[in-house]
């Protein structure tokens, strides 16, 4: 054998060695993720559900990584305005998205055009928390119980209006797919946000919203809105005397807004399973299950492929549900 040949062949088999070690590297360079700061956009206002375990969230895990976790709100669209800025981020993971879940299961079906691919510019990470809506109406109200309500819309198709946070947001949609299932035909009166819708709803200029229990359950403690049902499969601990939709007359009825961490597609997979990982681990932690019930919300830090699979089934009901109520924004 040649001398060339011979340094040929131990070049080979160096490489050779090398490779298992390059592929092992991958994860471990992971492992020193993050080295600076990261952002973590939020496609609503600030104050809004969304914005509020965002961060609550990222305050933990600032502590658990020894780096900053910036809130960035980029509210518009419906969500779509901030959830574009993540798709055409770099995908390092230095940048995420805390989304609400009607940005990836209703927006595709709700908007003839999106400037982002739901499935192909994102990576699911985690659903970080999960809650009901609840059915509400004016102290005075004539509706006394949900199956008034129904039966008075009924009766009177299209003459019962209801108040929403806007075009396409969680609190519109409840409402939407209420009506859906009841086979009633509601008037939507949108409203920039909704404590907008609230404030309206309490002062009789609309007769229903259904929404964010965390929002509506203060001020039907205090007397001035009174909840007629929930929208989860169970009676929620906040309004333990109020009944749930399924309750009253639908059985199998369940709507609860969801809040969960995506990144732009490519991100490393070490990352996205480090980030789900960590999410988990502070959703254990009591004073943060404490502070979600007390938002009437709960923690679920599911993995990376239970959120992408909740994602496609929720989304076929929605599409469902859209076509059916004849629901378009743009």
């Amino acid at each position: 054998m040649t001398f060339a040949k011979t340094l040929q062949r131990r070049a080979l088999c160096l490489l050779a060695a090398a490779a298992p070690l390059a592929l092992l590297a991958v994860p471990a360079a992971a492992q020193t993720w993050p080295t600076r700061s990261v952002t973590m956009i939020v496609p609503f206002v600030a104050g809004g559900s969304t914005d509020v375990v965002a961060r609550m969230l990222g305050q933990k895990l600032s502590e658990m990584w020894g780096q900053t976790v910036i809130i960035e709100n980029r509210s518009g669209a419906g969500g779509n305005i901030g959830t574009v800025v993540v798709a055409k981020a770099p995908a390092d993971g230095y940048m995420l998205l805390m989304a609400s879940g009607s940005i990836f299961t209703v927006n595709p079906h709700l908007y003839s055009s999106l400037p982002f691919d739901p499935k192909k510019d994102f990576t699911p990470i985690t659903n970080v928390a999960t809650g009901p809506m609840v059915v509400s109406v004016p102290a005075n109200s004539e509706f006394r119980d949900f199956k008034g309500l129904i039966a008075k819309a009924k009766a009177d198709p299209g003459k019962v209006n209801f108040g929403s946070a806007g075009p396409g947001s969680q609190v519109h949609m409840a409402a939407e797919r209420v009506a859906f299932t009841t086979g009633v035909d509601l008037t939507h009166i949108p409203y920039k946000g909704e404590s907008a819708a609230l404030t309206d709803l309490m002062a009789g200029q609309v007769q229903v919203v259904v929404g964010n229990i965390a929002a509506a359950t203060p001020l039907i403690a205090g007397g001035k809105l009174r909840g007629l049902a929930v929208t989860s499969a169970e009676r929620s601990k906040m309004l333990p005397d109020v009944p749930t939709v399924a309750e009253s007359g639908y059985p199998g009825f369940e709507n609860t807004g969801w809040f969960g961490l995506l990144a732009p597609a490519g991100t490393p997979q070490a990352v996205i399973d480090r980030v789900a990982r960590d999410t988990a681990t502070v959703l254990a932690k009591k004073d943060v299950a404490e502070r979600l019930q007390a938002l009437g919300m709960q923690g679920v830090g599911n993995s990376p492929q239970a959120l992408g699979s909740a994602i496609d089934a929720e989304s076929k009901v929605w599409a469902e549900v859209i076509k059916s109520r004849k629901i378009k924004v743009n």
